[in-house]
């Protein structure tokens, strides 16, 4: 999307940083077409952003710092990460806005840009500024949740142990199928059953299989199957195994 293009023709917000999330949120505002806010951008990495009341950040969070420092005076800065706190940003007036969701660049699971029913964390240095990301929240049809600054870290391990460890495990899953004859699709329907039971059950009701069943003879030619086929998996599996069982 091209840095001259807007949405809506109210409260000016520039979005900084054209890649997969600056991408995503310029889409969802120009799929909700909100008449309050015109979304800028996506605007490049050191854009100063003038003429915006609110600039929102989305860019690495090695890069936040840099980025606020090149807004034009008296513009509200947001950052978009998930980890950090408002320290980036001062002394500006400024808040946070972290959508609870993975961006690839091909949101299939978004028709149409929305983000609707996705939570994001949010916290803010004054009131006005958090009444902002509230604004931009309810803009993107997103559920606000404040998450203050001493829980960040733990609010977002809790997001990459749900997002990018499934990956990793998933990963796993698929390697060790394939020796099997098994294919990432054909896991695909357990893995989505899955995750649809232990949210309609919770994890004890959605647990099944040979370590939920006590099944020690199982786990352990797993074990061995895994020892000669995949050993560098052993020491994973086993965590998980240990894992699993407290779950029972």
């Amino acid at each position: 999307m091209p840095a001259t293009e807007t949405t809506g023709s109210g409260r000016r917000i520039a979005i900084v940083g054209a890649g997969r999330l600056g991408c995503a949120l310029i889409s969802a505002l120009r799929a909700a077409a909100n008449p309050t806010l015109e979304a800028v951008g996506p605007l490049g990495r050191g854009a100063d952003a003038a003429g915006c009341e609110v600039a929102l950040l989305c860019v690495p969070d090695r890069e936040i710092a840099a980025a606020a420092a090149a807004l034009a005076p008296g513009v509200i800065a947001g950052h978009c990460s998930g980890a950090l706190g408002l320290e980036p940003l001062a002394p500006r007036e400024c808040f946070s806005l972290h959508p609870l969701m993975t961006f690839t660049g091909q949101e299939a699971g978004l028709p149409g840009g929305s983000l609707r029913g996705v939570t994001a964390a949010l916290d803010a240095s004054s009131d006005r500024a958090l009444a902002l990301a509230e604004e931009l929240a309810r803009a993107l049809a997103i559920s606000p949740v404040r998450i203050a600054r001493e829980d960040r870290v733990a609010y977002h391990a809790a997001a990459c142990i749900a997002s990018n460890f499934l990956v990793t495990l998933e990963a796993a899953a698929e390697r060790l199928g394939a020796s099997a004859g098994l294919s990432r699709e054909m896991l695909a329907p357990l893995v989505r059953q899955t995750v649809e039971n232990w949210l309609a059950l919770g994890p004890k009701r959605a647990l099944t299989g040979p370590v939920a069943r006590g099944d020690a003879e199982i786990v352990a030619r797993q074990r061995a199957t895994i020892s000669a086929r995949a050993p560098d998996l052993l020491e994973l599996f086993d965590a998980l195994v240990a894992a699993t069982g407290e779950l029972t």
